[in-house]
């Protein structure tokens, strides 16, 4: 049984809960049991969507450096794939996903909200990839994800300065998709990912493939990406249901099964 982390589900909500105080350090123990609990809620048919949440205090602060402090380059080049698909395994998941970021998103921290679909965060919250103050760069996916999130110019600021970003400014620069009070943070997460409970998952698992592999080529091969994903839900129990419920009802009365 996992230690740190663990999957919650309710109502169709599948939540992805770090819990290591004070500040839920991503530990390797803490990496791999992210990993697992991203493929827990990949496989679950009764999770239609995701929250990673830190708690009310923390969303994470980034690496166990006393940890990484011991490791030589041999060693660090043994587990730096391992890390970064555990910190990237948010992404994987092929149902909505929402980082619920409440205090402190720093390093790995941050970098584990990046892999998520849509970003919540408290207006107190504190951003950023500090790594360089370290005397080394964001390992976990952070220079990619990042750059591609808020662009080159404000993601190398942030990588080379390794300063902090508040909320208003992480709205700003598209950091955050939204910005609530602190208390409300995991209750707004939950709302976003309420509206997939019930939906075409085949269909929503396809529109997130075809966005994100054709995010990562060009655009004539985002284009076929595209045409083999739509071609493929013509295979699908929901498809037929929602064209026939749209025939006979009009749109948005279909009541899908996920087949």
């Amino acid at each position: 049984m996992a230690e740190f982390v663990t999957l919650e589900v309710s109502e169709g909500i599948g939540t992805i809960r770090l819990s290591r105080p004070p500040m839920n350090a991503l530990n390797r123990q803490v990496q791999e049991e992210i990993r697992a609990a991203a493929r827990q809620a990949t496989v679950d048919a009764d999770v239609e969507a995701v929250i990673v949440y830190g708690g009310e205090k923390v969303f994470a602060a980034g690496a166990d450096i006393k940890e990484m402090a011991e490791l030589d380059f041999v060693q660090m080049s043994e587990i730096i794939a391992d890390l970064q698909s555990a910190l990237g395994s948010i992404a994987d998941i092929p149902k909505p996903t929402v980082a619920a970021i409440t205090g402190y998103a720093l390093g790995g921290g941050l970098e584990l909200a990046l892999g998520a679909d849509r970003r919540i965060a408290g207006d107190n919250v504190k951003l950023g990839v500090p790594e360089v103050l370290l005397g080394i760069i964001p390992g976990g996916g952070g220079t990619q994800r990042l750059a591609r999130l808020v662009g080159p110019s404000k993601a190398k600021d942030m990588v080379f300065t390794g300063r902090f970003v508040g909320a208003e400014e992480a709205l700003t620069i598209g950091l955050i998709d939204e910005m609530v009070a602190p208390d409300e943070v995991y209750n707004a997460a939950r709302a976003w990912a309420s509206q997939f409970t019930g939906a075409a998952s085949r269909a929503i698992a396809a529109a997130k493939a075809a966005i994100d592999e054709g995010l990562d080529t060009d655009l004539a091969t985002g284009l076929k990406i595209e045409q083999h994903l739509f071609a493929s839900l013509f295979a699908t129990q929901d498809r037929t249901i929602g064209m026939a419920s749209f025939v006979e009802n009009g749109p948005g009365k279909a009541t899908f099964t996920g087949k």
